[in-house]
């Protein structure tokens, strides 16, 4: 499958870690970004052609999100559902991050970078009921769908049955009727680690599977954060635990 890329980082990776994914890259005629500059030298040094475009057609293939002068037509990074096994044999110790119902690019995109940032293994996401990773959840992503597997797979409840039978510890988080919170839970082995989507969290089929449910405390007057500042929030009190063992 072909898709459309744009904004400097998200290009960047691709060109660091899977150059052979490139097959057309637009830049403006008019840019001034001087960060364009570089990128350019190492398209160069590829090989790779460099076709000049207008900046309105560039706005008109990204539907006017910032597109930064630059722009590509990448394949699709794609993992299967068949691929998580394998996966999970190559980790000693497996963190995956599971999004159940997140239904917003952006969202997805700013996981992903938490993933990426957090050295999570695997994200795994319902097939339905899911953000496409779409131009905005990877310019969001900000590089980190190209460094993360992203796996889409067709019955999550059977998913997280086969998760458990591997011996991972599934942890859900939820903001009521939960175990206990997020700092009095153990983190430390194999983990499965799921955040629900932005309006209604977890499922409750996808709860009936939880080993163990935890909210994040709160001080404040919200009573709920959005789904990647959580995200981000449980990743590295995991990723403490775990450097602290």
């Amino acid at each position: 499958m072909i898709r459309i890329i744009y904004g400097i980082h998200t290009i960047q990776s691709i060109l660091e870690r899977n150059p052979q994914r490139l097959l057309d890259i637009y830049l403006s005629q008019s840019h001034k970004n001087r960060r364009l500059h570089k990128l350019i030298q190492q398209l160069d040094k590829k090989g790779l052609v460099i076709k000049m475009a207008s900046r309105q057609w560039l706005d008109k293939k990204t539907d006017g999100a910032v597109h930064q002068g630059i722009i590509a037509r990448v394949h699709e990074l794609q993992f299967q559902e068949k691929d998580l096994l394998s996966l999970l044999a190559q980790q000693a110790t497996p963190l995956l991050l599971i999004l159940d119902s997140v239904i917003d690019p952006h969202n997805l995109g700013a996981c992903l970078r938490c993933a990426d940032a957090a050295g999570v293994h695997a994200v795994i996401v319902p097939r339905k009921r899911t953000a496409p990773l779409n131009a905005t959840a990877q310019k969001v992503a900000s590089g980190a769908a190209e460094t993360v597997p992203l796996i889409r797979v067709t019955n999550l409840a059977r998913t997280l049955r086969l998760l458990q039978i591997h011996k991972l510890w599934i942890v859900g988080t939820d903001d009521k009727n939960v175990d206990h919170d997020l700092y009095k839970s153990k983190l430390t082995g194999p983990l499965a680690l799921i955040m629900g989507g932005e309006n209604k969290g977890m499922r409750s089929l996808t709860r009936k599977y939880c080993d163990e449910l935890i909210s994040i405390p709160m001080a404040g007057t919200v009573f709920s954060l959005n789904v990647s500042v959580a995200t981000g929030i449980c990743l590295f009190e995991a990723v403490r635990q775990r450097n602290k063992k």
